[in-house]
């Protein structure tokens, strides 16, 4: 059951990223994209680490696997976009 929910917290996780990234993608098409891309990358990290511990203290297998998930799947995406998809690149502020 926590390999199971440690994959749909990954699933989770990448198909917010997905929705996020968008988001900020548009809003970097603005002449002052700074304070969107800022944002952007509060929120993705909140939900993935901010949750994800969130829903390791509640202490239910349900629940560890999923938060456990949301943290890998943010860990995942920030290493294999080199920061891009989560915010964590400084060219994208410059």
């Amino acid at each position: 059951m926590l390999i199971g929910l440690l994959f749909a917290g990954l699933a989770l996780y990448s198909v917010l990223n997905v929705v996020v990234g968008f988001v900020m993608f548009f809003a970097a098409m603005d002449t002052d994209s700074t304070p969107y891309l800022i944002i952007g990358a509060v929120v993705l990290a909140l939900a993935g680490l901010g949750a994800g511990i969130g829903l390791c203290f509640v202490r239910k297998p349900w629940s560890r696997g999923l938060g456990l998930g949301l943290m890998i799947g943010w860990a995942l995406w920030s290493i294999l976009s080199a920061g891009l998809c989560t915010g964590l690149n400084p060219s994208l502020y410059g």
